[in-house]
């Protein structure tokens, strides 16, 4: 049955909100089922509709109450990150594996160094490992007898997270002695950020559960900015690293009372 002139003019709104849509989140990363709603004049039942339709054609992921881009990171990128530093990454592995005892409760983030975390861990007992990375996760499973659990979702196939619209709340059902992240940088003012929305959601759920919260991240993060504002470094306990910051950030660290580890570095 041919389509009715309404009918038409509904699939092209339909089109050019979810189109637009896209565009939004190739730039600002992040929108809520409310903003949809507002800019569109629609409902958020129509809202949800066209997150779920995007998500589906795999072009957005949703998150409770809203979308993120689903832009994968570029693998080239990823890969550079994997060699850079590898050397302090590992040294900070190593540190933070040193604080954590067995038996305990850990939250690891995704990404480079909470991998060489991970690679550290597997030498202890019976730790409970919450993580939304794959690659940390089958390190651990690999290797330990850990009792490790992570939340269901999409897979960002470059470095093996796990995402959802209920990854926050999964994480929450949990408390931690220990929260283990890592970020895209720390800023002059002392902001830490990443350049995820989705990942940020997931990382201060589980912040605040923690018993204590290490900041895992190399010399070269710092001066940097990430696109999304995760917290600052008050916020924060320990900050494991392999070289102290300098200048105005080494000032806001003193002021803001984070506890500073340098690990050590092997001799060449």
């Amino acid at each position: 049955m041919p389509m009715r002139d309404e009918e038409r003019d509904d699939e092209g709104k339909k089109a050019r909100r979810r189109a637009f849509l896209v565009q939004h989140l190739e730039q600002h990363r992040y929108i809520s089922i409310e903003e949809i709603a507002s800019r569109f004049s629609v409902t958020t039942q129509t809202a949800r509709r066209d997150v779920v339709a995007l998500e589906l054609e795999g072009k957005v992921r949703r998150l409770h109450g809203g979308a993120v881009a689903s832009t994968p990171i570029d693998p080239t990128i990823y890969r550079q990150r994997r060699i850079a530093n590898a050397e302090a990454k590992d040294a900070i592995g190593a540190a933070i594996a040193r604080l954590v005892p067995d038996n305990a409760s850990i939250f690891l983030d995704t990404g480079t160094t909470c991998e060489a975390v991970a690679r550290a861990l597997i030498d202890h007992k019976a730790l409970r490992v919450v993580t939304y990375s794959l690659r940390v996760a089958s390190t651990l499973s690999d290797c330990t007898d850990f009792t490790i659990a992570v939340p269901g979702g999409f897979v960002r196939q470059v470095d093996g997270g796990v995402f959802s619209q209920t990854s926050a709340e999964f994480i929450q059902a949990f408390k931690f002695d220990f929260v283990v992240i890592s970020v895209s940088g720390i800023d002059e003012d002392g902001d830490i950020g990443d350049d995820d929305y989705a990942e940020v959601a997931a990382v201060r759920a589980a912040m605040m559960q923690a018993g204590r919260v290490i900041l895992a991240i190399d010399s070269s993060k710092f001066g940097r900015r990430g696109l999304v504002r995760l917290g600052s470094l008050r916020d924060i306990d320990l900050l494991v690293t392999e070289a102290a910051p300098v200048g105005d950030l080494a000032g806001v660290a003193e002021k803001s009372g984070v506890k500073l580890h340098l690990a050590r570095l092997e001799a060449s």
